[in-house]
């Protein structure tokens, strides 16, 4: 079994909010076997001296979408072979820029999942939940408002993205649906969307009725839901009626945020994609109805950063980076830290996204016992977060499941 022993190295464990000061940590196999202050002997290890580095945990990534080519998101869709090639891409350059683990959050499935196990590419830990479920003319109904009724016989209940699922019913049947294909996870479209053509940004989607059985559908499976909302009423009502993660949740007020912190809720703040839109949108193509939701959205996400560090809320990392933009990962980084420090930062990224995804102690943090997805990083990210954001440039090495991908 191959060994590796990280010697001379300043440790960021994933929590603590001081670095451990010239530690050795030993991986055998895919597992973190020991971390210790003393010098560790295990015969026939390859040793990499991390004097003057920094040694953390992989990070996560907990809102991407591998199959998202383009802001082209209305039909006709082009093959999903063709999208499959753009995925290659992503996937590729994410872990390049130290992201040992993604969660997609709609769209992704099984088959990228069997590749990356099978080495047909080089990417990270992929955590998916298949098709998320939308209502008709929810953020997951990509039909625009000319388009016939009757187009949904051609494909848009089940585009590539998600399910159009109406009632009980076909929420419980969805749900089913996609566990059935191991998703980890179900997401629902809580809200409007910037991008989806016909609905309203501001208002709630989904009854309580949908949004508890698909809570149920998903808990019995020892999965989760995750919802997409901006607003606080759509926000308060997912956690209310049991969904453990908010994505985005731009629009979120201080009340709002406090509920969320209660309840133990998670949310997963995606600013990177927000500052891309904006920048990029446009020449991308960018619907004008969209371009108006995504003004409201950027004057007030930081803001909604603001609430809720100062209310408590568990924050993840997320980026949701469409098209060509995803080569912009590290502005994430940059954004949150108009607000956060550094450690809240890494934290997000790393041990608190390990939660969100049901890998605590697992992923996420550097001990043992854990999975060994490790970065090398020259420098400081407790004092310079900015090291991170430079895809990959500050990294010595990378190591994925016990293997050097980068710095062998």
């Amino acid at each position: 079994m191959a060994k590796l022993i990280f010697e001379n190295a300043n440790v960021f464990d994933g929590d603590s909010p001081k670095l451990a000061k010239n530690m050795s940590v030993l991986v055998e196999g895919n597992e973190i076997r020991k971390v210790s202050r003393d010098k560790i002997r295990a015969e026939g290890a390859q040793r990499i001296d991390c004097a003057g580095k920094t040694l953390m945990p992989g990070l996560i990534d907990n809102h991407v979408h591998i199959y998202i080519e383009s802001l082209k998101l209305t039909p006709p869709e082009p093959p999903m072979t063709y999208r499959a090639q753009y995925a290659n891409k992503f996937v590729t350059h994410i872990l390049s820029c130290g992201f040992t683990t993604i969660r997609d959050v709609a769209g992704g499935d099984r088959g990228m999942a069997m590749a990356l196990r099978d080495g047909f590419l080089t990417g990270p830990r992929y955590f998916y939940g298949g098709l998320c479920l939308s209502q008709t003319g929810g953020h997951g109904d990509m039909r625009t408002p000319d388009q016939a009724p009757d187009y949904c016989t051609c494909g848009a209940e089940l585009n590539f993205l998600a399910h159009i699922a109406d009632g009980v019913d076909a929420c419980i049947k969805a749900s089913r649906e996609e566990l059935r294909k191991g998703a980890s996870h179900i997401k629902i479209m809580g809200s409007g969307g910037v991008m989806s053509p016909t609905d309203p940004l501001d208002k709630p989607q989904y009854s309580e009725a949908e949004i508890r059985a698909i809570v149920q559908e998903a808990s019995r499976r020892g999965a989760y839901v995750c919802s997409h909302c901006h607003p606080p009423d759509a926000i308060r009502l997912s956690v209310e009626y049991g969904v453990r993660s908010i994505e985005h949740g731009t629009l979120i007020d201080a009340p709002t945020a406090g509920f969320v912190a209660k309840k133990g809720a998670y949310v997963v703040p995606t600013m990177a994609v927000i500052q891309a839109l904006t920048d990029d949108g446009p020449e991308m193509g960018m619907p004008v109805e969209s371009q108006e939701k995504l003004r409201r959205v950027h004057e007030q996400a930081v803001r909604g950063l603001e609430i809720m560090k100062r209310e408590g809320v568990k924050m993840g990392f997320g980026t949701d980076l469409l098209g060509y933009q995803h080569v912009r990962q590290g502005i994430e980084f940059t954004i949150r830290r108009q607000v956060l420090q550094p450690i809240d930062i890494l934290r997000s990224a790393t041990s608190i996204n390990a939660e969100i995804l049901q890998m605590k102690d697992k992923l996420g943090v550097v001990k043992a016992g854990a999975l060994a997805d490790l970065l090398v990083v020259d420098g400081n990210p407790l004092e310079n977060i900015e090291l991170l954001a430079a895809n990959g440039k500050h990294l010595s090495h990378i190591v994925l499941d016990g293997k050097l991908v980068k710095g062998a």
